[in-house]
């Protein structure tokens, strides 16, 4: 290769080929552990030094704000001669502000640096349509989100309402139309209160198991026309009293229905319905007034509309008032969980809804196809919300974090001329953790290529684990399709771990279909071994990893050293508890959290099968699969890539904490040629016999001679 003036000594065959490469599009797989940020970092440095390039037409896009501080660290580190900077960011006795002061001064004191554009796709969209949005939206804008803005870059711009504070105001309102209110009220007691979707078990110790629907005012009934019924009347609001117990003449019994201010009963007939003839009779004998209503009515809901107003309104009083204004509060007061938890999936749909870029029409028409009543039901609740959400927000001035990516997409389109001023300006394009992204990043990215400039994309599929985000790793997988004449340049050398657990890693990842194939080798050699423990309860793994975490520190290892990995933070509970009584206080984060992080031990605890263990497949809510579809083959391999990425965080240690006899499928992906296996054995079920040495005939255990033979036992 030619020579450059950038030192490039330290970077391998593969880094250097990818920092010097003309490609317009280029992918850099890099395999955990390869050097990825370090050769992005480097590429920025040598287009800079050795082509000239002037730092304000680069463009570096990464995922979160550590992500970007911490390029940011290293471009000061390299140009810092004092190395001041780097004693100063490494300072654990520095508070996070100050370090943030520190970054800005030294940012700012070198001007390539600041010149940069290094930035999240929020923070670079917060930008542009800051500046240059005012003809797609109000550029005085807040930002909005799920909770309080906590990141400082934007706190100072944050709306004084959350989405979810916006969203249950909206469904205040619109309950104060009677029809939506006791739809969204017959829907929760359904769904998520007796959850009738769920197959009712034939057997039940539960003393309402025989009235297993709810209705509106509360009262249990037997079945779902009975309830329709009491629905019908109570949305009428007509008083009734649901089997109540007569005795007009000769035995007692329960009619279905009593209407006092119509002195009528109603009796609903089924195919399940006892005889009534001996009810008729008691009737009759006693003047009452009963009337009876067909299952076969209930299947047309308009004509049973029309029975039920026949049979009731005309024997109510002249003066009956049918409706009366119903508040939400006292409706709700015993449902405000349920409540939230719909609020919670309606704030799902509209994020799934903003990345899959669907409009309201096109949700309402999806889930009106669907052949499960629940979900349409919920979706006719939802869509009005979500159209008034975005309304509302549109009203106020609020854009969350997808919404600055959707406007940004938006002015790009409809202004050319605005689209062309970051087209010409961003000659260069790098993006680091390329197979985190996501449709709208993705369309963003297109919408600021030319045939000039250059795309210059950092990630490994291998580690693609945000999925349930909306990340799509097709982008990464298939990267040729998505951009035209792109090459691919593979990082395969691990800096990170050791040996054995490289190669299980390789092994491991090997059982997803859907990934780029590639052969991670490692630059550590280590006889040390992986270590599973599968313990027969989850108190003998505690006291095996207490065990090791003390030799570990009798070793030397530091705090910062061991890394405790888990699917899902409960898992840590037992384990942190018993770690503040030994006063060992280790580091502890899910494995999602621990993207990025190594450590020279790590204990991956709860490699378990079923539910609660890892894989922890969620077949998420059919609502959902109204906007993008689950595939469990597809959310296995994530899973999958998800213990990739925590067995990768070792350096030097693993162990892998199991039950005996309910071992995670993942650990059986692990050859034993890279493992070190204990457990402690069960009991023998069978007892133990003492046989004579010599006749074989079964004697006393501390017998010193056979009675049968005489044979002097021997002693132990």
């Amino acid at each position: 290769m030619e020579e450059t003036k950038t030192d490039l000594s330290g970077l391998n065959d593969k880094q250097r080929e990818a920092v010097v490469s003309e490609c317009k599009r280029l992918l850099v797989l890099a395999g955990a552990g390869s050097g990825k940020t370090k050769t992005l970092l480097q590429k920025l440095i040598y287009l800079i030094e050795e082509k000239g390039v002037n730092p304000s037409n680069i463009l570096a896009i990464t995922f979160t704000k550590n992500a970007a501080n911490e390029m940011l660290d290293r471009l000061i580190i390299s140009a810092d001669e004092t190395e001041e900077y780097s004693t100063i960011i490494t300072d654990k006795n520095r508070s996070t502000k100050e370090k943030e002061r520190e970054r800005y001064f030294y940012t700012t004191k070198h001007k390539w640096i600041d010149n940069l554009t290094l930035k999240t796709f929020h923070s670079l969209c917060y930008g542009i349509m800051r500046n240059f949005g005012v003809n797609e939206f109000d550029n005085k804008f807040k930002i909005i989100g799920e909770s309080a803005n906590k990141n400082e870059d934007f706190a100072k711009f944050s709306a004084t309402e959350t989405s979810f504070e916006i969203i249950h105001k909206i469904l205040i309102k619109n309950c104060e139309s009677n029809d939506y209110l006791l739809n969204l009220k017959r829907y929760i007691l359904d769904y998520m209160v007796d959850k009738i979707h769920i197959k009712l078990k034939k057997k039940s110790y539960s003393p309402n198991y025989e009235k297993p629907y709810t209705s509106l005012n509360g009262t249990k009934v037997r079945s779902k026309s009975e309830q329709y019924i009491s629905n019908w009347l109570y949305r009428h609001s007509i008083k009734f009293e649901y089997e109540p117990s007569v005795n007009f003449r000769d035995f007692d019994f329960k009619p279905d229905f009593f209407i006092p201010e119509a002195n009528l009963y109603i009796e609903h007939v089924s195919k399940i319905s006892y005889p009534t003839k001996k009810k008729e009779e008691q009737f009759k004998k006693a003047n009452k007034l009963l009337v009876k209503t067909f299952e076969e009515q209930t299947k047309d809901t308009a004509l049973f509309n029309l029975v039920l107003e026949r049979i009731i309104k005309n024997r109510l009083p002249a003066n009956y008032h049918y409706k009366s204004a119903l508040s939400f509060e006292e409706e709700f007061r015993t449902y405000h969980k349920e409540v939230k938890d719909f609020l919670r999936q309606t704030i799902q749909v509209i994020n799934m809804v903003k990345v899959e870029n669907l409009t309201s029409k096109q949700i309402l028409e999806k889930s009106d196809k669907d052949q499960h009543e629940r979900v349409r039901d919920f979706y006719k609740l939802a869509v009005p919300i979500i159209t008034e959400y975005k309304n509302y927000c549109t009203n106020k001035s609020y854009l969350d974090f997808s919404d600055m990516i959707i406007k940004t997409i938006s002015l790009f389109k409809n202004h050319q001329e605005i689209a062309d001023k970051f087209k010409e300006k961003y000659e260069y394009i790098l993006v680091d953790e390329f197979q985190d992204v996501n449709n709208l990043q993705v369309e963003l990215i297109k919408l600021l290529l030319t045939n000039k400039n250059q795309l210059f994309c950092v990630g490994d599929d291998w580690q693609s684990i945000y999925g349930f985000r909306g990340s799509n790793v097709d982008y990464i997988v298939n990267f040729k399709d998505h951009f035209i004449n792109a090459e691919t340049i593979k990082l395969s050398l691990n800096y990170r771990s050791t040996e054995n657990i490289v190669s299980a890693s390789n092994e491991v990842i090997k059982h997803n279909k859907f990934k780029v194939d590639k052969e991670v080798k490692s630059s550590k050699k280590s006889n040390s071994k992986i270590h599973i423990y599968a313990g027969k309860t989850e108190t003998e793994n505690i006291e095996y990893v207490v065990n090791q975490v003390k030799q570990l520190k009798d070793k030397g290892y530091l705090k910062e050293d061991i890394l405790f990995l888990y699917r899902r933070s409960k898992m840590f509970n037992p384990y942190f508890e018993r770690f503040k009584q030994e006063r060992l206080f280790v580091s502890g984060k899910t494995i999602h959290a621990s993207k990025g992080l190594e450590a020279k031990a790590v204990f991956i605890i709860g490699l378990t099968q079923g539910n609660g263990g890892f894989p922890d497949i969620w077949m998420e809510d059919r609502i959902y699969q109204v906007i993008k579809a689950s595939n469990h083959d597809l959310l296995l391999e994530e899973e999958r890539r998800l213990f990739y990425v925590a067995i990768t965080r070792a350096k030097d240690q693993l162990f892998l904490l199991t039950e005996k006899g309910n071992e995670s499928k993942f650990l059986k992906e692990i050859p034993d040629d890279f493992t070190f296996k204990t457990s402690i054995p069960f009991k023998s079920v069978i007892e133990e016999v003492n046989l004579c040495v010599n006749c074989k005939i079964m004697i006393d255990k501390d017998s010193a001679f056979c009675k049968y033979c005489g044979t002097e036992q021997q002693s132990e």
